[in-house]
């Protein structure tokens, strides 16, 4: 009879760490309730569309979420979007970047027994396995094995430590300050963090690089390990189902709840959608969509260098004398303002009416005076938020007057002054 008990504590336990493990480690391995009927999402939404006279958002489950426009980058929509938030295996896209652009994805890659160690989702690689580089990849981004994610940071780097830095240098040079990696798959650690619109922000680099987008927008393919066929499908539940969407990763563990990057275009639009933080697989895939369908059923391009154009033309032509130059050998002034870096950018279609330009200059200016000198700023807002700010700057060089310049002066003069005193 004891004996019994502790065979069924053994027993107990063993499920029990089974369970515990399937939670912290899983990555996207979800029960089959979890599914979500994604017709029946777009019909609710189409239903609230319907019913409603005012532009409705969304409900949103997520902790964190963004939407940007991936030709400026401007964010679209956002919920704690710069609030630093663990990101699970999205935590793959810097993994998957920096492999690409550090080493040769025809390489061949023995399998370490830490790497076949490492737990959670996995691609299912044991010690001395052989497999390309490449095929690391496509494991790493469709099953998103945390045993390949090691495998590439030992091949590139020599250890997850040295890898970290790679990846920690790249989100330097990308300007992301509030992002931090640990290790290369994303488990949880307490300084390995980012936030939704700079995840957002290396998701549209990232996927600029042909090799990375292809990867990431595969349904199914089939990789060699040891000379052996296996074939991957994505974890990515909207890949091939919502239109328009052509990637790129799913995420999850404890600590970062459910996460998805998703890459969309329709039309002339082109957008990345990101969620941090939902509570299930189901409300991560949820809130995608609604984020996604909210924004390409109410926004639409205008062109913002035209307006902006258009308000500084306006100005000039209002401002003839607006701006007064001592001691320059002219008066005459070229004045310009920087270059717009994108000409459109998507605007919410109830404001379209509310972009302002504003301008602001120094009505005095002493020569000499250099081209290419700055002397006021233009700003276009947008519902009072900035969405182009530059310098106006004089695209002229004008001299200061010396002697010969005043003596000149005097006598072209000399015949009024003189009628103008006798």
């Amino acid at each position: 009879m004891k004996l019994l008990r502790i065979y069924h504590k053994i027993i107990l336990l063993f499920f029990i760490c089974i369970f515990i493990a399937s939670h912290v480690f899983a990555d996207d391995l979800s029960p089959s309730e979890d599914i979500v009927d994604i017709s029946e999402i777009l019909n609710d939404i189409q239903s609230i569309e319907t019913n409603s006279d005012s532009i409705q958002m969304p409900t949103i489950n997520s902790r964190a979420y963004v939407v940007i426009d991936r030709k400026s980058n401007t964010i679209l929509v956002g919920k704690n979007e710069n609030q630093k938030k663990k990101m699970a295996s999205t935590t793959k896209i810097m993994t998957a970047l920096v492999v690409i652009e550090h080493t040769d994805l025809s390489d061949m890659v023995e399998i370490s027994k830490k790497a076949a160690n490492t737990g959670g989702s996995r691609l299912g690689l044991k010690t001395g396995d052989k497999i390309t580089v490449s095929d690391l990849l496509y494991g790493l981004m469709m099953r998103s094995g945390n045993d390949a994610a090691v495998a590439l940071a030992e091949h590139v780097a020599g250890s997850i430590t040295d890898f970290a830095n790679l990846m920690n240098e790249k989100a330097k040079n990308l300007g992301l300050s509030s992002t931090h990696f640990v290790t290369p798959h994303g488990l949880d650690e307490d300084e390995h963090y980012t936030t939704a619109y700079e995840l957002a922000l290396l998701s549209n680099y990232a996927m600029n690089n042909e090799i990375f987008a292809k990867i990431v927008g595969t349904k199914n393919y089939t990789i060699t390990i040891n000379g052996y066929p296996k074939n991957l499908t994505n974890t990515n539940e909207l890949l091939g189902v919502l239109n328009g969407v052509y990637g790129i990763k799913t995420g999850f563990t404890n600590g970062a709840n459910r996460c998805l990057v998703t890459c969309c275009k329709r039309g002339d639009m082109d957008i990345i959608c990101v969620v941090l933080g939902a509570d299930t697989k189901k409300y991560r895939t949820t809130d995608s969509i609604k984020l996604i369908e909210y924004v390409f059923n109410n926004f639409t391009y205008m062109n913002i260098e035209e307006i902006i154009s258009n308000d500084f033309e306006i100005w000039k032509k209002e401002n003839p004398n607006g701006i007064t130059i001592l001691k320059g050998v002219s008066d005459y002034l070229d004045i310009q303002y920087e270059e717009v870096p994108y000409p459109s950018i998507p605007v919410r279609s109830d404001l379209i009416d509310s972009f302002h330009t504003y301008i602001h200059y120094e009505s005095t200016l002493n020569a000499p005076i250099t081209k290419g000198t700055p002397i006021g700023t233009i700003t276009l807002e947008l519902d009072g938020k900035t969405v182009y700010s530059g310098n106006i700057f004089i695209n002229t060089d004008i001299e200061r007057k010396n002697i010969l310049d005043y003596l000149y002066y005097f006598y072209q003069s000399f015949p009024e002054i003189f009628n103008t005193i006798f």
